[in-house]
């Protein structure tokens, strides 16, 4: 089952946990107090902790198993890692003697272990043999040309029912133009919330949401006439590219076929060998979001042999915090297979090779390069919000009389980035903290609206911000 793994720093533990209750509570239970029986080996940690009832809970982290940390715990919460979970790998990343090395574990852990390790293995070898548990055969094999044939025709039917969609959706926004924009600033919510409604309908999400995110821009604020006009001709701009996808060049047509919601699945990806890349990749941040009843988990990766940014993209629904999770600031030896379009980020995280190990700090760049960065991306996908991109040797500088939000400036060139609405007070003043004064390198989201921070490096460790 693997060897004893790399001890994880708290920074790292802390970046699994679901929620800032989780990191608060599981912190109280980071001391030897509540423990015993506790153990590290084989690739994972356990131990069983002191509750409200008579019997303790047991705690069980797969350090890696070939798919990630996993976690079991028998208290009755409903969150990936519960604070359990998240106690016992602070205690184990402080190297506290409660935490014995051991060649086994005991039974109780030992089954789970088991037999979450040989289902890896089970979908591994699945992934090899070509076969990922779709819409395959009752034998297991390749689909028949009959279950090819009834997905070619379901793929037609719902291409189609997108195209009804996007030409209704453009004559709403031809109606808008031609009555004036000051009318959707007293229509509300309800119409545009309504067309949304009729986008899902059509099955097409990524149409849906883009349509009901125009019902909020009328209360912006000062200016919002210009950006509601600017997001309409970027959602024009998205129909009448799905409208014409047969005259677009393939990488432009998938990046279309994305954004509104047509995608491919994961493991049909990973099963082509030859869009699979295996690099060395560093975990540069994790960040989980709200979209309506579920929880969105992004990990931005780091390939140090590629020099390519990729984003892994997991969902948890009703309340659940999403399985995937890597500790911020490890590597991972790992194959990664991007989704089609036009500028490659977002992708599949598929066989790891080995389990997260200390990573190092990426090179990064300067502002005018992560400025090009965001430029050539829009270029290749105009629906770009921003884009990946670490910066070296800046200085976080907040609000003076004559600049009214915080910057990061280049430490020897008269340069700033401004700092990104909606980064939070927390955010800011660590990374002033971390900074001191001096310059740092920074992992962050580079867009039309500033710069995103996410991760500081503090000499050789990773703070997520």
């Amino acid at each position: 089952m693997g060897g004893h793994a790399v001890r994880w720093t708290a920074e790292q533990v802390m970046a699994l946990a679901p929620d800032d209750a989780s990191r608060r509570a599981g912190s109280k239970l980071s001391a030897p107090g509540p423990w015993s029986e506790a153990g590290t080996g084989i690739g994972a940690v356990w131990g069983l902790c002191k509750g409200s009832g008579k019997k303790p809970y047991q705690t069980i982290v797969d350090l890696d198993g070939g798919q990630g940390p996993g976690y079991k715990c028998s208290c009755p919460s409903r969150k990936f890692p519960c604070k359990h979970a998240v106690g016992l790998l602070l205690l184990w990343a402080g190297g506290d003697a409660t935490v014995a090395e051991e060649e086994k574990a005991p039974e109780w852990a030992d089954g789970w272990l088991s037999g979450r390790r040989e289902r890896t293995t089970r979908r591994a070898s699945r992934a090899g043999e070509g076969t990922d548990g779709g819409e395959a055969d009752g034998g297991g094999g390749a689909p028949s040309e009959q279950q090819r044939a009834a997905a070619r025709q379901r793929a037609e039917r719902r291409h189609a029912r997108i195209a009804a969609g996007a030409e209704e959706l453009e004559q709403r926004l031809a109606d808008l133009l031609r009555g004036g924009l000051a009318g959707a600033g007293q229509a509300g919510y309800a119409s545009w919330d309504e067309m949304a409604a009729r986008m899902v309908d059509a099955q097409a999400p990524g149409l849906a949401s883009r349509t009901r995110e125009l019902g909020a821009i009328p209360a912006s604020g000062d200016g919002w006439p210009g950006r509601l006009l600017a997001e309409c001709a970027l959602l024009h701009l998205l129909d009448q590219g799905f409208l014409r996808l047969d005259e677009l060049p393939e990488p432009l047509a998938a990046t279309v076929r994305g954004r509104v919601g047509l995608t491919v699945d994961a493991a049909d990806l990973l099963a082509d060998e030859s869009a699979r890349t295996r690099d060395e990749w560093l975990v540069l941040a994790q960040r989980d979001s709200e979209e309506g009843r579920l929880t969105a988990r992004r990990i931005w990766l780091y390939g140090r042999g590629t020099g390519q940014h990729a984003l892994l993209l997991s969902f948890g629904a009703a309340g659940r915090a999403p399985e995937l999770a890597l500790p911020v600031g490890a590597s991972v030896d790992a194959d990664v297979a991007y989704y089609p379009g036009a500028r490659p980020l977002r992708a599949a995280l598929g066989e790891r090779h080995g389990p997260p190990v200390p990573g190092f700090v990426p090179e990064g760049g300067a502002v005018p390069d992560a400025l090009a960065a965001y430029a050539s991306a829009l270029a290749a996908d105009p629906w770009l919000d921003s884009w990946p991109y670490v910066l070296r040797d800046v200085v976080p500088v907040p609000p003076a009389e004559d600049r009214g939000g915080w910057t990061l400036a280049a430490a020897d060139e008269d340069l700033a980035l401004p700092l990104a609405p909606g980064t939070t007070d927390t955010a800011l003043w660590k990374l002033a903290a971390i900074s001191g004064g001096a310059p740092l390198t920074v992992f962050g989201t580079c867009g039309h609206q500033g710069f995103a921070p996410r991760t500081a490096w503090s000499e050789d460790r990773a703070v997520p911000l």
